[in-house]
């Protein structure tokens, strides 16, 4: 069977690897899944970049990365949760996902909602950890908030926000094509620029106030913590989603105390809830992600897939990867 293979920077290729079979070894709940369809994400491209977290990445990377947000089929189990056949949304563990089927534990995967399409319901794997971190800020309604960097999670943020009744949400994105679609997800106004010119311009929207709430959601490639610093008002909150590059050098700590900022994180959703509660406000119409899914490949194009989302081509934001056992 295939699995994807970074070879050497920003080059993936298919190689053939042995078919997972469940032994006598395999731990108790364990499933063989197939996936039959994937979606690239911003946590994917420091291994195909060369970088993860402050490190230079040594290539050949193993086999399998990187993909962790994936739709398919239980096709073997020793476990109880799910019967061979079952089709379940499921996030890998390490993002070590890119093969044709693989083997993980049958507490990693969540149910489907038959009102979704496949393409969907596989955003409910990336909304769950937009909808973890929702969780932890306060009663919104009434409030004002800026979300900073409008890529598949920004967007996502966006979404969140206007379902929980924040008043004003404000987009931040230096790429145009990004504020619009941020617009189509519920922002009231954005802002297409950064820094200084940025704060500037939400002091505008705001009457000269600065938000309660600012959700950093840059990520990765380039952390943007001090523009969340700025942004905030005092004894305000920032949510800082984006995992950023490690050592981060340039952070300006002393200046969010000096505002008695709130600084709150946000990692590793859980399975038993907030995974199919993003699953079930999809379902229920509650956000509508589809103008997100921009483009779609085949798992022969792969290479073409991470080249588009990595340079942010052709308005990319979330692309689709189909696997031969997709079913049409």
């Amino acid at each position: 069977m295939l699995a994807g293979q970074f070879t050497s920077r920003r080059v993936i290729e298919l190689v053939e690897v042995a078919e997972p079979r469940l032994t006598d070894a395999s731990p108790p709940g364990s499933i063989v899944f197939q996936p039959e369809m994937t979606c690239l994400c911003g946590s994917d491209l420091p291994f195909f970049d060369g970088h993860f977290e402050g490190h230079e990445i040594k290539y050949p990377q193993p086999a399998g990365m990187s993909l962790h947000e994936m739709v398919g089929t239980v096709v073997d189990t020793n476990g109880s949760q799910w019967a061979a056949g079952t089709r379940v949304l499921a996030v890998p563990e390490r993002q070590h996902g890119l093969f044709e089927r693989f083997i993980l534990s049958e507490r990693r995967a969540i149910a489907l909602d038959n009102r979704l399409t496949d393409e969907v319901a596989l955003m409910a794997q990336p909304f769950g950890t937009v909808v973890w971190a929702l969780k932890k800020l306060p009663n919104m309604i009434g409030r004002d908030a800026v979300v900073l960097g409008l890529g598949p999670i920004g967007q996502m943020f966006v979404a969140g926000l206007r379902n929980m009744g924040a008043r004003k949400i404000i987009g931040i994105d230096p790429i145009s094509d990004r504020t619009c679609i941020a617009k189509k997800m519920g922002a009231t106004d954005t802002v297409c620029s950064t820094g200084a010119e940025a704060v500037e311009r939400v002091r505008e929207i705001l009457g000269g106030e600065l938000p309660e709430i600012v959700i950093e959601a840059v990520g990765h490639k380039a952390q943007a913590f001090n523009d969340a610093v700025r942004l905030v008002r005092p004894h305000g909150e920032i949510l800082y989603f984006g995992v950023p590059p490690a050592p981060v050098n340039g952070i300006e700590l002393k200046d969010a105390m000096l505002k008695n900022a709130v600084i709150r994180t946000s990692l590793h959703p859980d399975f038993e809830e907030t995974f199919p509660l993003a699953m079930q406000w999809l379902a229920e119409g509650r956000v509508d992600l589809g103008p997100l899914l921009t483009h779609r490949f085949a798992l022969a194009e792969i290479q073409q897939a991470f080249d588009l989302f990595r340079d942010r081509q052709d308005g990319a934001i979330k692309v689709l990867v189909e696997f031969p056992s997709l079913r049409r």
